[in-house]
């Protein structure tokens, strides 16, 4: 039989931002409803960075699964091109400025199984395991309607859906973007040599190949290629592809076996023209897409959480309605200009990258050179990579809501 239910806010989406969204805004005492099937195991893995894990601290979920993340105290950016205009090293270390670490990295499956811990243990939190099939937005309120025929109704309504979002259609956002002409590998992978904390970028002219600690001698890899040499990485047998990851790594982690639970995904960039309308609030892949280079993408998403949900406990708490047009208008500013920066930043970095326009590697290699040489422009860039000074939210500042 169809049940009917009416909460104060409705998440919609059961990956990490979408939970994090929910456990946030029911561990503030607002009535909180989660639609979202169980998520399968996900062997990929997320860098988070310092604010994002801060976040994940004080709402109770880090100590869940901090065992399972290895800390990132090192980054390296190597240019392995073979262009004629090559960058020098550079290397950022985490004390530099003060961190025993910029982030932690973990596979998304134990980061997710920590999630979904902490959100059963949260009183005014329930729990809707059916697949949202339509949103119909109001003027006071929005309806949502499971494939199981049940509806929830709210006065605001968190799309946390991914790149094919539902609520994003129900709002009529657009949103703009590109494809890029590369495809991404991920693999984990087990290796004989220590990382040493460190997470390696080697840039190629096909894209970044990029190594992250894991706890133990395991990495995550991103393997940025363009689709026919995916293609051929994908056809080699395990012994081959072993020998041609060891070979692209410069064997700096010595002897590798990869492991179980592979991905590959076209490239794309996409941003929605608004955050957030007709009571409906877009937040992680729903809101904006960014290539897997300098981990910004499930860390913009958190930080999407962490704001909504502020504002939305702030508007409560003033006696405001928290789907209103002004809640949802300022949510757009603060975001817009994070997503933004961050977006453009890959976006550069990654062109250049594809580009054999000379000025342009010119540009990329004197850029480098800069923040090797120069070191508060060096800090003040890792500063910035680690906690954003725009529309930084509290919880990002291990504040509770």
């Amino acid at each position: 039989m169809a049940k009917s239910l009416s909460v104060e806010v409705v998440v919609v989406g059961g990956g990490p931002a979408g939970l994090t969204a929910a456990v946030a805004l029911a561990s503030a005492g607002i009535e909180t409803a989660l639609i979202a099937l169980r998520q399968p195991a996900d062997h990929r893995t997320s860098a988070l960075l310092a604010g994002s894990v801060a976040a994940l601290e004080t709402l109770g979920v880090w100590e869940a699964c901090a065992g399972q993340a290895a800390p990132l105290r090192t980054l390296r950016i190597v240019d392995a091109t073979s262009r004629l205009i090559r960058a020098p090293e550079v290397r950022f270390t985490a004390d530099e400025i003060g961190l025993d670490a910029f982030g932690q990295n973990i596979e998304n499956r134990h980061l997710v199984a920590a999630l979904d811990s902490r959100a059963t243990a949260v009183g005014s939190l329930i729990r809707v395991e059916s697949e949202a099939v339509a949103v119909e937005s109001r003027d006071s309120d929005v309806v949502v309607s499971t494939k199981d025929g049940d509806t929830v109704t709210a006065r605001l309504v968190i799309g946390a859906d991914g790149r094919r979002s539902l609520c994003r259609a129900a709002a009529g956002i657009d949103s703009r973007g590109r494809t890029y002409p590369q495809t991404a590998l991920t693999f984990n992978l087990a290796h004989s040599r220590p990382h040493r904390d460190t997470s390696t970028e080697f840039h190629t002219e096909q894209g970044p190949f990029t190594l992250v600690p894991l706890p133990g001698n395991r990495s995550s890899l991103v393997c940025v290629v363009s689709p026919r040499e995916a293609e051929h990485l994908q056809a080699l047998n395990e012994t081959e592809l072993n020998a041609e990851l060891e070979q692209r790594s410069h064997s700096i982690l010595g002897k590798i076996t990869t492991e179980p639970g592979r991905g590959v995904f076209p490239l794309a960039i996409e941003t929605v023209q608004s955050f957030g309308r007709q009571r409906i609030a877009l937040v992680g892949e729903a809101a904006h897409l960014v290539p897997p280079i300098g981990a910004q993408g499930l860390n913009l998403g958190l930080r999407d959480a962490a704001m909504i949900g502020e504002l939305a406990v702030t508007a409560r708490r003033d006696g405001g309605d928290i789907g209103s047009d002004n809640v949802l208008d300022h949510y757009d500013a603060l975001r817009r200009a994070d997503v933004q920066s961050r977006t453009l930043a890959v976006d550069l970095l990654n062109r250049t990258l594809l580009s054999d326009f000379m000025p342009t590697q010119s540009a990329r290699g004197l850029g480098l050179y800069l923040l090797d040489r120069i070191g508060p422009l060096r800090r003040a860039a890792m500063r910035e990579g680690v906690s954003p000074r725009i529309s930084q939210p509290r919880l990002m500042r291990g504040e509770a809501l």
